[in-house]
């Protein structure tokens, strides 16, 4: 048997422990709000999982990815389901929220997953590359003063890189939602927001930020026009946008080290939801 599958049927065994040795209701169970990083197709799910019969499990995964099977003949059963499930569509690991008619979501739990993180040695060795697991490009880019930087620079912190336009209205609608993000990160000087415009130049996403009344860190990644996709490299050469995002808005988190821990495509609905995350990171990685 392999390692991820004993490691699954420990995770289960578990679970179904906390189940069997506990008898009432949980009273979060029907609550679709509490489930972390689901969108509106997420919390879909969830009500379907919670009108289904028989014995039933729902699983997550940081930035939303879901599954949830029902009618089965053992608690056991409808949890590696759903866990397997999940697993197929997530590069992030994935945990069961709710078994039968209980929740066994552990929050503590949670905000470790993104671990367990690389040694410096460790992450030295990685490819350079945009999944997770590799080490970030190390991206040329300006501050609001015309100061010339690079994220190479920012090792030692966990840097979140938001790739985004005025012009994107999806990227419009996010933009409340990661000035509450950045207001919440204000006493946590070890995790930075680096946010860089695409197709477009500097001023027209000063403005757009000026427009909407918000304060967020902005930096120039050097795009110019809506033709121009190129990002600048620190060690000489380009990079095409779309060779980090297939959409935009698109976000990555980087650990102290410059390695990858998170990407998610697409506007986030709840930044709030991932400090748990970018917390634990931010104490437990670069070691």
């Amino acid at each position: 048997m392999s390692t991820s599958s004993l490691m699954l049927r420990s995770f289960l065994a578990t679970i179904l422990l906390v189940i069997t040795t506990t008898s009432a209701l949980s009273s979060n169970l029907q609550d679709v709000d509490s489930v972390p990083h689901l969108d509106v197709g997420g919390q879909e799910g969830y009500r379907a999982f919670l009108d289904s019969k028989g014995h039933r499990a729902f699983a997550i995964s940081p930035g939303g990815m879901w599954s949830w099977k029902g009618d089965e003949t053992s608690a056991g059963a409808a949890s590696e389901e759903a866990l397997q499930s999940c697993q197929f569509e997530s590069e992030q690991q994935c945990v069961l929220y709710a078994v039968d008619d209980r929740v066994v979501f552990d929050k503590q739990s949670w905000a470790s997953l993104w671990g367990p993180y690389l040694n410096r040695a460790e992450a030295s060795n990685k490819a350079t590359g945009a999944e997770r697991g590799k080490r970030f490009y190390d991206i040329k880019f300006k501050d609001a003063s015309g100061k010339a930087l690079k994220l190479s620079e920012l090792r030692g912190k966990v840097v979140i890189v938001h790739f985004w336009g005025s012009w994107c209205p999806p990227c419009q609608r996010e933009l409340p939602e990661l000035q509450r993000l950045y207001q919440s990160l204000s006493k946590s000087p070890d995790i930075k927001m680096v946010l860089l415009q695409v197709r477009e130049n500097f001023a027209n996403s000063q403005l757009a930020v000026k427009r909407h009344h918000l304060k967020l860190p902005l930096y120039d990644s050097g795009a110019q026009t809506k033709s121009g996709d190129k990002l600048q490299l620190a060690g000489g050469g380009t990079l095409k946008d779309r060779d980090l995002a297939a959409a935009f808005p698109t976000t990555y988190v980087i650990d102290k080290h410059g390695v990858v821990l998170f990407s998610h495509v697409g506007p986030v609905s709840n930044w709030l939801g991932y400090l748990p995350l970018l917390k634990d990171a931010a104490v437990k990685s670069g070691k």
